[in-house]
């Protein structure tokens, strides 16, 4: 018996992303004291890998993930509380985003731009991709 492979007959491999970049929030994050009291500059960049399979429609908003109202959540959730890390704020982030079921990959990048003083900034870059 012999086996025939099938190619697919793709011609591109397709790939959006969504990018958020440099959006600059003051908000309450840290374990230190003052920074419990004092809201601090955190530069946010996100990419957001969306289903490739999914064609954009004009007439049908929900084939595209809104980056306005991602924005949007991410001010009021740093807005409603304290995060003590980065890393769970990037958590929930990811948590927010990924609600969207276009969602397959998020990059985040977050830096606290104002805490060392011999630094432009510091922070963390953390991705996960849905399986």
């Amino acid at each position: 018996m012999k086996v025939i492979k099938f190619k697919k007959k793709e011609k591109y491999k397709y790939k959006r992303k969504v990018i958020i970049k440099d959006l600059t929030l003051k908000i309450l994050v840290g374990i230190h004291n003052f920074e419990k009291k004092k809201k601090q500059r955190v530069k946010f960049n996100i990419e957001i890998l969306t289903d490739p399979y999914v064609s954009a429609n004009s007439k049908d908003l929900n084939t595209i993930l809104n980056y306005e109202e991602v924005v949007m959540e991410i001010t009021k959730l740093t807005d409603s509380k304290h995060h003590k890390l980065l890393e769970d704020l990037a958590e929930n982030i990811f948590n927010i985003i990924f609600k969207n079921k276009l969602v397959k990959k998020i990059v985040i990048k977050l830096e606290k731009l104002d805490i060392l003083k011999k630094t432009k900034s510091v922070g963390i870059e953390v991705s996960k991709t849905k399986l």
